[in-house]
């Protein structure tokens, strides 16, 4: 890949906010370094590389990393029966996501690795390190050109992740991937519902982004929402305007709507008494107002289930 401003400004028009992020992107894996992208839940860090994958139509090989991923499911293993009638030959071995994209020269991209067991990760370390890896009677399997890795990973206190080693930061340049800015996820979520957007207008929609965005800094919720929390509840209060014969601006409509779509997103703190569904029923009264469903001053109507009201 070499450095080409007219494909970050193709890539700019494409992804919503993350001018910065493509140019450094671009600019370390044309320096033929490895990346290591970190930041939220759905702050757009797969959207980026695979945007950059179709748009230079380089291969990319994509790996979600889990407690599972074990080194024999990373690089390859020989196939059982194929050894029996064969032995040990090449053409026994089955290739793993990591020795494809070596072979290829791919872009290996692993989600999450920070939830990736570290025996696995250690293969990483020297295939970062020296380009190639020893398979016991496989051989020497060298990285074609224009192999490149790419990880992602969430927070370190996200449920289920550990620490990475400083031998991956020490290989790896780092890319911090934060939350967009208001204007950037309201955007984003007009882009994503499309046509089911245009039942709600666009202050409607950017103030349901505002009730996602202080999901992250509310004082009782350990890890807030993404913008993901902001499309789904966008995208669920166009359709259930219809069920209920509705505006979709109407509160029951919208709070409903935002309950379903955020209620299993946010994280409360340890000792918190509330439920997150009374926390997200605050936060809508707080942003949305108290109106009636006529349009007027006051409490808005409870959501079906709900357990309480805006305090």
């Amino acid at each position: 890949m070499k450095v080409d401003r007219a494909l970050v400004d193709r890539l700019d028009a494409e992804v919503v906010g993350r001018r910065r992020e493509l140019e450094l992107l671009v600019a370390a894996l044309a320096a033929d370094r490895h990346m290591l992208l970190e930041g939220p839940p759905g702050t757009g860090k797969s959207t980026v590389l695979r945007s950059l994958a179709d748009a230079t139509g380089a291969e990319f090989v994509f790996v979600e990393g889990n407690a599972e991923l074990t080194p024999s499911r990373f690089v390859g293993t020989f196939d059982p029966a194929q050894v029996l009638a064969e032995g040990y030959s090449p053409d026994a071995f089955v290739d793993g996501p990591l020795i494809t994209a070596l072979r290829d020269g791919a872009l290996l991209y692993v989600e999450e690795i920070n939830r990736v067991p570290e025996e696995t990760l250690n293969v990483l370390i020297t295939v970062m390190s020296e380009g190639e890896l020893h398979v016991p009677r496989l051989g020497r399997v060298v990285a074609a050109p224009g192999f490149r890795l790419v990880a992602a990973m969430n927070p370190f206190d996200a449920v289920g992740t550990a620490r990475i080693s400083r031998a991956v930061y020490d290989r790896t340049c780092r890319l911090l991937v934060d939350y967009q800015s208001a204007e950037d996820e309201a955007a984003i979520v007009e882009q994503s519902v499309g046509a089911g957007a245009s039942v709600l207008d666009e202050t409607w929609m950017a103030t349901m982004v505002e009730l996602v965005r202080r999901t992250r800094s509310h004082p009782e919720v350990r890890i807030g929402s993404s913008v993901r929390g902001a499309i789904d509840a966008t995208a669920v209060a166009a359709s259930l305007a219809e069920v209920r014969g509705l505006p979709a601006s109407s509160p029951s409509v919208g709070l409903d709507a935002a309950l379903i779509a955020l209620s299993g997103r946010v994280r409360l703190r340890e000792g918190v008494t509330r439920t997150s569904e009374e926390i997200i029923t605050e936060l809508w009264g707080e942003v949305f107002g108290r109106r009636t469903e006529g349009g007027g001053q006051g409490k808005a109507g409870a959501p079906t289930g709900a357990t309480s009201s805006p305090s």
